[in-house]
C-alpha cells in the first residue's frame, strides 16, 4: 500500500518497468532520465495509469485512516499471548476502528 499519493513519476515508473533514473514528482516527461535504450511512454499512457493509480489509491483511504488507530501490534500480540485468543475488549477495540471507518 502506498503512503503517499501516487504522482506522475511513479505511472512513468510502472510502464518502464522502474527503468528510470528519477526525475520531478509532476513531470514534465522532458525531466525524467531513463536507462540507455528505455523508450518514453506516450503521455496518454502516463496518464491513464496515473488515473488508476490515483484511484487505487484512493480506494484504500479507509485502509490509511484504520492504520493509526488500531491498538499497537506489541498489545496485540500480548493479549492474543495471555488470553489464548483475542479478550473481549481487544476485540471491541478492533471492532471500534473497522466500525468507525468502514471500507467504502
Amino acid at each position: 500500500m502506498m503512503e503517499f499519493k501516487p504522482n506522475y513519476v511513479d505511472a512513468v515508473y510502472n510502464l518502464t518497468n522502474g527503468k528510470i533514473n528519477g526525475g520531478l514528482s509532476d513531470g514534465p516527461m522532458s525531466e525524467i532520465v531513463f536507462h540507455e535504450g528505455v523508450t518514453p511512454p506516450e503521455e496518454s499512457a502516463v496518464q491513464a495509469e496515473l488515473s488508476s493509480l490515483i484511484a487505487a489509491w484512493e480506494a484504500q483511504e479507509y485502509a490509511r485512516t484504520r492504520k493509526p488507530l488500531y491498538p499497537d501490534i506489541r498489545d496485540q500480540l500480548d493479549d492474543l499471548y495471555k488470553e489464548g485468543a483475542f479478550s473481549a475488549s481487544m476485540t471491541a477495540k478492533i471492532k471500534k476502528v473497522k466500525d468507525d471507518n468502514p471500507k467504502g
